[in-house]
């Protein structure tokens, strides 16, 4: 065994920068987790509690833009980027005030995601998408909830389940 620090030989004194370097990390792992844990201790919760939530439903990850970014991120390693961009599309749509821009946001929203052969088509039964283009000349607030409806039940039933399971969501769990 190495005695005294002036006797020490070189492995010696490698094994004891190892020995002491490993401690620092464990020391430093430590302090991170306990500040994590406090900081999901916190009223209101921080961002553990927060991403720990985004597991109860879609519609409660759909509510913190955090979610719906790792949920994207997620899509888009699917390569079906399209359904939330579809849906918050929608989402946009609905809080326009109605006027002379909601016949140009509809016709847009058709082009790009409805219409058959569309950039970023999404996957509408008959039903949906023959609502949305006998809507989509006169343009109402609803005329894409029947779609927006079945984009969102697709995801729940789908992707959501395998995103839970992800590194997309997991990892965030672990970050926050």
């Amino acid at each position: 065994m190495c005695k005294g620090l002036a006797a020490l030989p070189a492995s010696c004194l490698e094994r004891a920068k190892e020995v002491g370097s490993r401690l620092g990390l464990l020391l430093k792992s430590e302090s991170t987790a306990s500040r994590t844990e406090r900081k999901s201790k916190i009223p209101g919760g921080g961002h553990a509690d927060k991403t720990a939530k985004w597991g109860e439903s879609l519609d409660t990850l759909l509510e913190h833009k955090r979610g719906v970014a790792a949920f994207r991120a997620f899509l888009r390693s699917e390569f079906s980027e399209e359904n939330i961009d579809f849906w918050l599309a929608c989402e946009e749509y609905k809080n326009t005030k109605a006027g002379s821009k909601l016949p140009l946001k509809a016709q847009k929203i058709y082009e790009e995601f409805v219409k058959v052969q569309a950039p970023k088509e999404v996957n509408l039964d008959s039903y949906s998408r023959e609502w949305v283009q006998r809507n989509v000349t006169n343009p109402n607030l609803s005329c894409f909830d029947p779609a927006q409806r079945r984009i969102h039940g697709l995801m729940e039933k789908d992707p959501f389940p395998r995103f839970l399971k992800s590194q997309y969501y997991l990892g965030g769990l672990r970050q926050a």
